[in-house]
């Protein structure tokens, strides 16, 4: 490999190691979050936060309007300064937010189809903009490799804040307590994304709005958008539907096997602001090989990694969801679906991250034919559920169910697609991910069958990672997979391949 992709590699190697330890600091703050929710603010108010939030959040990506990875092409083409194209980027997302948290606080009937809901659950759209805005902050930060801002912001400083804020209004106003920690937690994550982009790209002298530009920058930022407002949608698609065909409660137990199953989630994210950059700068060189190397090298990284982690928390699935509360254990088989509905995205997410550059439009035709085949899916399973007779559980399994065959076709046909472009197979998958999950299925299974539900939960996730990680390591991972594990002693990515 030339020194140009081995740079590439331990860029794209130490992003991931940085946003690794951010999914275990949001594990650590998530967790106690859903406990909170579930236990005191109870499963109906979870369920009605749950729908309103597929509204505030559809709202929010399609202000950010697909710069988390446009930002980073923009940078890399445009002549101007620097400041000047993330001030752009800023202008626009906070215009559009501005209007659509208006619009929503006015008519906030979308937010709550079950009409239910108080003053303070009206100023959710507060959160629009301040999570529309940090999410072009930190895309432009991880455009100068500075990882760590979405690690702090994402990773710590909104899932503690909602954790806290949570707890403190308990005591203080428990009707408005997970819409007020909802809002206050964005608004965290907003100044500490701020600030150090400030500090990296220095204020934008000299630099004016000007509408056709802004005009301009909205229209050539529509597809991504779109791509990125589809695989949003894919994920929270089953919780609109749920919300028509059963009641709260069921969407609360749903949602709670949705964040749980989420967190795994976050590693295909991991990877997103460094491999945009990477991506971008081997276009823009021809080298093409490089991408499909690449791409295949963070796709198996995230399945390895995913896989582990759905078996730790599937197997002993219903302990999980017992933390969250005794009503919540009928969600055990949508959290078995949802864990492995993210091991089978994870090659279209990373075949995605090159198709938004190469191939923009088929990459939204084939989003758009996902989340159309997820919806008749799901649908489907909910009325067939519905007709035999079964209840709301079998219903969000149904949905679950759904989304993974709808993912799972997603990953074929980009990477094929993807393959087709670059003239390179494109395949992250590897048999030795089997012999991993052989072992630790069945020392879950013991775990589940001999120990007590605390030591399941205790002892058994640990070991499940064990067996796993002792596998994958020794009969999965060649010398370039295990660069994620080890500090470069060469020259910083940042220092080489800084645009």
């Amino acid at each position: 490999m030339s020194d140009a992709g081995q740079q590439d590699i331990q860029a794209l190697a130490k992003g991931g190691r940085t946003n690794f330890l951010g999914f275990v600091l949001r594990l650590g703050g998530t967790a106690p979050f859903l406990f909170i929710a579930g236990r005191f603010y109870g499963v109906e108010a979870l369920g009605r936060y749950a729908s309103a939030l597929v509204v505030v959040e559809l709202v929010g990506q399609l202000c950010a309007l697909g710069q988390r990875r446009g930002l980073a092409q923009r940078l890399s083409e445009d002549d101007r300064d620097a400041s000047h194209v993330v001030a752009d980027g800023l202008t626009l997302t906070l215009m559009l937010s501005l209007l659509a948290a208006a619009v929503l606080y006015l008519f906030p009937a979308p937010m709550f189809p079950s009409g239910q809901f108080n003053e303070w659950d009206r100023l959710l759209p507060v959160a629009i903009i301040a999570g529309a805005l940090t999410d072009v902050a930190l895309a432009g930060l991880a455009y100068r490799y500075n990882v760590a801002a979405t690690v702090r912001a994402r990773s710590i400083v909104e899932p503690w804040t909602q954790t806290l804020a949570a707890v403190a209004f308990l005591f203080i106003l428990p009707e408005a307590g997970l819409a007020l920690s909802f809002i206050l937690a964005k608004l965290a994550a907003l100044a500490v994304s701020l600030w150090p982009l400030l500090r990296m790209y220095g204020l934008p002298r000299g630099w004016h709005p000007h509408p056709m530009r802004i005009g301009r920058l909205a229209v050539q930022s529509m597809p991504l958008a779109g791509a990125d407002l589809v695989e949003w949608g894919t994920r929270k698609l089953d919780i609109a539907l749920l919300g028509i065909f059963t009641s709260p409660a069921a969407v609360g137990v749903y949602y709670a096997a949705q964040q749980v199953a989420s967190l795994p989630q976050k590693l295909k994210t991991s990877f997103e602001p460094i491999l945009g950059p990477v991506i971008t700068r081997n276009l823009r060189e021809g080298n093409l090989a490089a991408i499909a190397r690449q791409v295949c090298q963070v796709g198996f990284w995230i399945i390895a990694a995913q896989a582990g982690i759905a078996l730790a928390l599937g197997i002993p699935g219903e302990g999980v969801m017992g933390l969250i509360g005794p009503e919540f254990v009928g969600g055990t088989g949508a959290l078995a679906f949802l864990l492995a509905a993210e091991v089978a995205a994870a090659t279209a997410v990373v075949s995605e991250a090159a198709l938004v550059y190469v191939a923009r439009l088929r990459n939204l035709w084939v989003s758009l034919a996902t989340i159309a085949v997820q919806a008749v899916l799901t649908v489907g399973g909910i009325m067939l559920a519905t007709r035999l007779g079964l209840n709301d559980n079998f219903r969000a399994a149904a949905a679950a169910a759904a989304l993974l065959l709808a993912l799972g076709m997603a990953s074929v046909v980009k990477a094929w697609i993807l393959s087709r472009i670059l003239r390179e197979p494109v395949n992250s998958w590897r048999w030795p991910l089997v012999w991993a999950a052989a072992p630790a299925t069945l020392v879950g299974w013991a775990a589940t069958q001999f120990l007590p539900e605390w030591a399941e939960l205790a002892f058994g996730i640990p070991a499940i990672l064990g067996v796993y990680g002792f596998v994958i390591w020794h009969k999965g991972f060649g010398p370039e997979d295990r660069v994620l594990f080890r500090r470069s002693v060469g020259p910083k990515p940042a220092d080489t391949a800084q645009p």
